[in-house]
């Protein structure tokens, strides 16, 4: 007969070795600014490295997802078009629930393997093991790319006329004050008015 502690030892023997230390997994937050008519993903490197996923593998799932063209330079994400933080946010989040986390110990020590032609997510915390489910369309919400209140960051593309800095932002004109072309400032969108926006530095 074996006590309660040997049989405790034995059962933790026979766990599958785990990669991850007690830190706790933090996707990092999104470097982002406009540059011209495209959006610059600046640390998209070190999204990839975190979530230990092929920088290939994740900038085809976030072209796909906000129906965009893009390319890697680099250590950073180059996408056709304009794109809010939170657009590039809840794609990653939606990434890492797919392809990254496991589904049963909610742990992110995982590794993509394909199988007779079916892609399969293995946990090496747990063992578990499921297929990634094909996804055909983005069921992401879109959102206004800016509201009042939001804090945004941008890239300033012009000057106008009384000296406040301009940035392009999807269909909208943000004014900055006290900026100048080519700075990149975090605002916070006092009002919008059409199609203009006018902000505070945050």
């Amino acid at each position: 007969m074996y006590d309660y502690e040997e049989l405790l030892d034995r059962a933790m023997a026979k766990m599958p070795d785990t990669e991850t230390t007690d830190a706790r997994f933090v996707i990092p937050e999104p470097k982002l600014f406009s540059e011209g008519k495209t959006t610059i993903l600046d640390n998209f490197g070190n999204i990839a490295d975190i979530l230990n996923r092929d920088p290939d593998h994740l900038m085809k799932y976030l072209t796909r997802e906000l129906g965009t063209a893009g390319k890697i330079e680099g250590t950073r994400a180059v996408f056709q078009g304009r794109f809010t933080r939170a657009q590039i946010t809840d794609n990653i989040q939606a990434y890492v629930d797919e392809y990254v986390m496991c589904s049963e110990c909610e742990r992110p020590d995982t590794q993509l393997v394909r199988v007779d032609r079916v892609l399969i997510l293995k946990c090496s915390a747990c063992g578990a093991h499921r297929p990634v489910k094909k996804r055909k369309v983005s069921n992401v919400v879109v959102r206004d790319a800016i509201e009042e209140g939001g804090t945004y960051e941008l890239r300033i593309d012009a000057v106008g006329s009384k000296g406040d800095g301009i940035a392009k932002i999807d269909k909208y004109t943000v004014f900055v004050p006290g900026a100048a072309k080519g700075d990149v400032v975090k605002v916070k969108i006092k009002k919008i008015s059409g199609n203009l926006a006018f902000s505070e530095r945050a």
